[in-house]
């Protein structure tokens, strides 16, 4: 297998937009990447022109959601240089998904070959402006045209990217969440652990009732006893509560966050005492009103790390560090950029150079 390179013509390249104005998922770049699935093999893939493929109709990606994708980053960091944090790991983890939604599995090490030249190509897209970055999308979708509940025997795999700033609004600033009892994301034993489309249509109309009452995000909670703390909408979450730092654990119903997992390496290698437990919404109450609450953070590809200064549920407010950015969170948000963007040292070997 191989990856072949067709450039778009200079004229068909599109004007780069506004780096200090970017948002997020809403320019992409001149170049995709793309393989087919068929007969049970992957076929040479190939980077062309960013535009849209044909689909069948009955394609079961449309019928049976059969779709899966991936987020990671570009960074242009120290001497110019484009560093992508963790690759590996995401692309693992999309054959994770890719096993628990029943569809076929890519070579790691041909995909992220395949990436790294679509970043070549691509290279002047990735944005200088400070905290803006290149996101990268792996996508899987099933696309034999059929009818009847069954795991696909085509598919396609592509990857596009897109220039972003900050996803939130507010930034590196802390958040407002509202923690909602009424909806569920996934339940243990579905399929909330797998990054697949359903399981953020599913999540659509809790997010928009809670931005109409002005929250960033929602809180979803254990699908059985509406207490239990999972994870936010688009992040994994974290809690200082007294001298211990506190996430919920993967038991097949949160992602398994690469920024979660490089937050406990981190803080543990620091010293803290990192537990990975269930824990209640109404413990958190309960400490924050202790005084015992000293900080809750987000964790994700797209946030990085994301302090929260206010939790919202059933009428009740917990007010965190006093709406302020907590030192832990700071002190990951810095560390984990600095990684990235090649100006600090790696001992992980997370970080990998184009």
């Amino acid at each position: 297998m191989k990856i072949t390179i067709e450039k778009a013509a200079p004229s068909e390249l599109k004007a780069k937009p506004d780096e200090n104005n970017l948002g997020f998922g809403k320019y992409f770049t001149d170049h995709m990447l793309q393989m087919d699935y068929v007969d049970g093999a992957w076929q040479n893939g190939e980077i062309k022109k960013y535009g849209p493929f044909s689909m069948d109709p009955a394609a079961m990606a449309l019928h049976y959601g059969q779709t899966i994708f991936e987020g990671m980053k570009a960074y242009r960091g120290k001497d110019n240089k484009i560093y992508l944090f963790r690759p590996k790991e995401n692309l693992a983890r999309f054959n994770r998904s890719a096993r628990r939604m029943c569809m076929a599995e890519v070579d790691i090490d041909l995909v992220y070959e395949g990436i790294r030249k679509l970043l070549e190509v691509d290279q002047e897209w990735v944005p200088s402006a400070q905290g803006a970055t290149l996101y990268i999308r792996p996508t899987m979708i099933a696309t034999e045209a059929a009818l009847g509940v069954r795991p696909s025997k085509r598919y396609i795999f592509f990857t596009i990217m897109c220039p972003v700033g900050a996803y939130y609004p507010e930034g590196f600033n802390p958040v407002k969440i509202f923690v909602t009892d009424k909806y569920v994301r996934a339940v243990r034993g579905g399929v909330g652990e797998a990054k697949t489309g359903g399981n953020y249509a599913a999540s659509i109309m809790a997010a928009i009732e809670a931005q109409k009452q002005g929250f960033t995000q929602v809180l979803w909670l254990d699908a059985c006893d509406r207490q239990t703390i999972e994870e936010v909408g688009t992040m994994n979450i974290f809690f200082v509560i007294g001298d211990e730092l506190i996430t919920p654990p993967l038991l097949g119903s949160i992602l398994p966050g690469i920024t979660r997992d490089s937050v406990i390496t981190l803080t543990r290698d620091w010293g803290f005492k990192v537990v990975e437990r269930p824990i209640t919404i109404d413990e958190v109450f309960a400490a924050n009103a202790k005084g015992q609450l000293k900080e809750v953070f987000g964790t994700g590809t797209a946030a990085i790390i994301s302090p929260v200064g206010s939790l919202h549920f059933k009428g009740q407010e917990c007010l965190i560090n006093n709406g302020k950015t907590g030192e832990l969170s700071q002190r990951l948000f810095d560390d984990l950029q600095a990684i990235q963007y090649g100006y600090k040292e790696d001992p992980y070997g997370w970080v990998e150079t184009i």
